[in-house]
C-alpha cells in the first residue's frame, strides 16, 4: 500500500475535472482498483452503494482539500491501540474496509502537504514537497502558466486607453 498521502493523492485524482473522465465509472472498476491499492482482496466485488459511497468519499476529500467543508459518507471504521498509539482502522474487510481505509490514511497523510490545484478547470490533486509549502498548481508548465497568462492578459485589457483620432481639430 503506498504512503496515506500517496494513497488519497491517488484515490481523489481518479476523476478528473478538466476532461470529465472517472477511473471509478463502474463497481468493478471500483473493485479493481481497491485490489491493485492492496485494499481489497482478489475475490471482493463492488456494489452500487459502494461505488455511490466512494464517489462520495472522493468528492468529499477533494473539498476538504480545498479547505472547504465537506460530508463524508459513514464508513466502518474502529480505534486499534498498538505500538504507535491509537489509530483508526477498518471495522470490516472488503470494499467497504478498503474504503474506510482510505478515510483514515486522510488522517494519517501529510495534510498540510496533500493540496488541489489552485486553477478552477482542473483541482488535480497533488503533494507539496516544496520547502515552504507554497505551492498553488499542480503544474506551473499548464495550470500555473494557463493562470497567469489569463491574469496578464486581464491586467492589459484593463490598462489599455482609448486612443482618440490622429487628426487635430482646432
Amino acid at each position: 500500500m503506498p504512503f496515506p498521502a500517496e494513497l488519497v493523492r491517488d484515490f481523489v485524482n481518479t476523476f478528473d475535472v478538466e476532461a470529465q473522465a472517472d477511473e471509478l465509472s463502474s463497481p468493478a472498476e471500483l473493485a479493481v482498483w481497491l485490489r491493485e491499492h492492496d485494499l481489497a482482496g482478489p475475490r471482493d466485488r463492488a456494489t452500487d452503494d459502494d461505488l455511490q459511497i466512494a464517489h462520495a468519499l472522493r468528492e468529499g476529500l477533494r473539498a476538504a482539500l480545498r479547505q472547504e467543508p465537506a460530508d463524508l459518507p459513514e464508513l466502518p471504521l474502529k480505534v486499534a491501540v498498538g505500538g504507535q498509539g491509537p489509530e483508526l482502522v477498518p471495522a470490516v474487510p472488503g470494499v467497504r474496509g478498503g474504503l474506510a481505509r482510505i478515510a483514515a490514511a486522510a488522517l494519517g497523510a501529510d495534510w498540510d502537504r496533500l493540496k488541489v490545484c489552485a486553477e478552477g478547470t482542473c483541482q488535480w490533486a497533488f503533494i507539496d514537497l516544496s520547502k515552504n509549502r507554497s505551492r498553488s498548481w499542480c503544474s506551473m508548465r499548464v495550470c500555473g502558466n494557463r493562470t497567469k497568462t489569463r491574469a496578464y492578459r486581464a491586467r492589459k485589457r484593463g490598462s489599455r486607453r482609448l486612443q482618440g483620432s490622429n487628426t487635430d481639430t482646432v
